[in-house]
């Protein structure tokens, strides 16, 4: 599918935006290049974009199916996804399920111990400021939410949690993290964004003792593991067989 450099809105590190004759709905192009470090390390993977839109469009579809709402409209094409145009909140909401990565560099967890809830980190979504973790208080003093739409963002990133738990259990996947995006679209009301796909989830085959063998997401392409496709690819196989 074709569009205009002309009609572009955005382009950020894995997807571009572009505007289209509905002012409310935009498209969105997933690209091959994957980013690791806030950019610091970059490659291009042949079928990256496609499989990862395909994988996010599966995932939306699933949690508009059980109540909770995105910006997901139709699939346009292979890396091509239609959706409602959101203000996005600059935030990146982290849910964790299992310590690993920042958690363990900042806490005396253990890479691989179980949380006894899900934690739910705040980001503030800029790169210049490397995505700092935001307190409470930071969060009020940038004036980024009301506490109301705080205490839904939560609500909501609970929500998905659960719903893509018991999801990749059924195919023998541990979802150990996820990143979630919100916005408000032109109703105010508050919707899931941008992807949810192994770019941004930490995803691990249960029936996999080895710690990097059992690996199914980016984590591969930041450790240098290699198979970065065969695990997109096996989480994808997957969840078509979940059908």
């Amino acid at each position: 599918m074709a569009s205009s450099e002309a009609s572009l809105l955005y382009e950020g590190k894995a997807k571009r935006v572009f505007k289209t004759k509905i002012p409310d709905q935009v498209l969105v192009h997933f690209k091959n290049d994957v980013t690791a470090f806030n950019s610091k390390k970059h490659a291009e993977l042949k079928f990256k974009g496609s499989l990862n839109c395909q994988i996010s469009a599966f995932i939306f579809k699933f949690l508009e199916e059980n109540d909770i709402p995105t910006h997901f409209l139709n699939i346009q094409d292979d890396c091509w996804m239609l959706a409602q145009k959101v203000d996005v909140i600059p935030l990146e909401i982290v849910v964790r399920n299992i310590a690993t990565g920042s958690l363990c560099k900042e806490t005396p967890l253990k890479s691989g111990e179980e949380l006894p809830k899900p934690l739910i980190d705040l980001y503030y979504k800029d790169d210049a400021l490397d995505d700092p973790l935001l307190t409470d208080a930071r969060l009020d003093l940038l004036g980024l939410v009301s506490s109301s739409q705080k205490m839904e963002i939560k609500s909501v990133a609970l929500k998905v949690n659960s719903c893509l738990k018991d999801l990749f259990k059924k195919i023998d996947l541990l979802l150990v993290d996820f990143k979630l995006e919100m916005g408000l679209n032109r109703k105010g009301q508050l919707l899931v964004a941008d992807e949810i796909s192994p770019d941004t989830c930490r995803i691990w085959d249960i029936n996999v003792q080895n710690q990097d063998d059992r690996i199914l997401d980016k984590d591969r392409f930041r450790k240098d593991l290699g198979g970065v496709m065969d695990a997109y690819s096996e989480v994808w196989r997957r969840l078509n067989k979940s059908i």
